[in-house]
């Protein structure tokens, strides 16, 4: 048996934002991240709709890009002494994120973060409020999905968080949001959300239910990211549509090794962070070379690039990816990231521990080709140095 879960409630399309008019409750804690929410007046009209819904609100700021653990503990007491029925989380995928996390410890003081990081290991919630979701971004979708990132900075880990609990009831999908996007932002987010989709269709645990929306997602991308890019509000708000599609899709099929290594390396070196959206576009390309030397991933590849007009093969795929990310001027090489800011000796000296971790995270186990941790450095080694991948 297996299971397909969404939110309740979709909402999406022009002034989408007016659905919070209609949940029903006294209090509400809105979680939003930096300020940009608040200076293009979409908090002020969020509060103002809930507001409007009879409840009281309170506002937890500056969740910041990536969010820590202690932000997570933050909010949920906040949460705790105010006791909202509603917990209404705004902007890219780490205020939702965060807020997601901040539930479960708002619900269950007592739970620590180690039970929380085993998959599908959540408590039950909704016992005290339920969860909606409005994202700023066109690219994690964790409006729809079963997941949520939390950063270790101590340790220098992102754990992946998976549990149906923290699937949002209500998600809210308005594309003025999406619009105040900058364009490295729209980019990066945009390949996130391709990656999304084709992980979830190559992923061992595909369905019927998960491939027409990874699908449709993959050809919406290729018709709309690159003008979204250009500044194009049209193809915009569609991508805003196909981060979903392809959310709904991944949440229920699961992911691959690209989202393993953008996990485990994007807080691991002293010269910065490796930002999600952009790891993803550099490895997708490797990882599909290796996981094409597995003939039923091969296939899938290939139904892929068929479906959007190329020829059937893993490797028109990976010319394609790879064109798409020079037209939005992401580095191909983890080498090459930001100028250089990863260093390469740093890079090397903790190569087997990384690659360890990411054979071990959650994401692994639907790959469509296993992976050892030596296979693992060798394939991140070809994504440092832009090396072809033939193992």
């Amino acid at each position: 048996m297996n299971r397909f879960t969404l939110p309740r409630d979709l909402y999406h399309g022009e002034n989408a934002l007016d659905a919070l008019k209609t949940l029903e409750g006294k209090k509400a804690s809105v979680v939003v991240g930096g300020g940009s929410m608040k200076r293009f007046g979409f908090l002020d009209k969020i509060a103002k709709n809930l507001q409007e819904a009879g409840m009281e609100v309170q506002l937890i700021e500056g969740v910041e890009p990536d969010p820590s653990v202690e932000t997570v503990m933050k909010g949920a007491a906040m949460m705790r002494e105010f006791e909202p029925d509603w917990i209404v989380a705004v902007g890219g995928g780490s205020p939702i994120d965060a807020a997601k996390a901040m539930w479960a410890f708002y619900e269950y003081p007592e739970i620590t973060f180690e039970d929380l990081i085993t998959p599908f290991s959540f408590p039950t919630l909704r016992t005290k409020a339920k969860f909606a979701a409005i994202p700023s971004t066109s690219g994690t979708a964790t409006e729809v999905t079963a997941f949520s990132v939390i950063t270790d900075y101590s340790k220098g880990v992102k754990y992946p968080l998976a549990d149906f609990n923290i699937t949002p009831d209500v998600a809210i999908v308005d594309p003025a949001l999406a619009e105040t996007m900058p364009p490295k932002l729209t980019a990066n987010t945009g390949m996130d959300a391709l990656t999304h989709a084709i992980e979830a269709y190559v992923s061992t645990l595909h369905c019927d239910y998960t491939d027409p929306l990874a699908l449709h997602a993959i050809k919406m991308i290729r018709d709309n990211l690159v003008d979204s890019y250009n500044g194009d509000m049209a193809a915009r708000d569609r991508m805003h549509n196909a981060q979903c599609l392809a959310g709904m899709a991944f949440s229920n099929a699961l992911l691959g090794i690209v989202h393993s290594m953008a996990h485990k390396t994007g807080a691991a070196y002293s010269g910065g962070h490796i930002v999600h959206g952009a790891a993803n576009a550099m490895y997708l390309p490797k990882v599909i070379a290796y996981n094409a030397k597995e003939p039923e991933a091969e296939k899938r590849y290939g139904e892929i690039a068929a479906f959007i007009g190329l020829e059937p093969t893993s490797a028109a795929l990976i010319e394609w990816i790879n064109n798409m990310n020079q037209q939005l001027n992401i580095a191909p090489s983890i080498k090459e990231y930001e100028g250089g800011i990863i260093d390469e000796a740093e890079f090397l000296e903790k190569l087997p521990v990384v690659a360890e971790l990411a054979v071990g995270d959650a994401c692994t186990g639907s790959n469509p080709r296993s992976i050892t941790p030596a296979e693992m450095e060798k394939l991140l080694k070809a994504c440092f140095y832009n090396e072809p991948v033939d193992f």
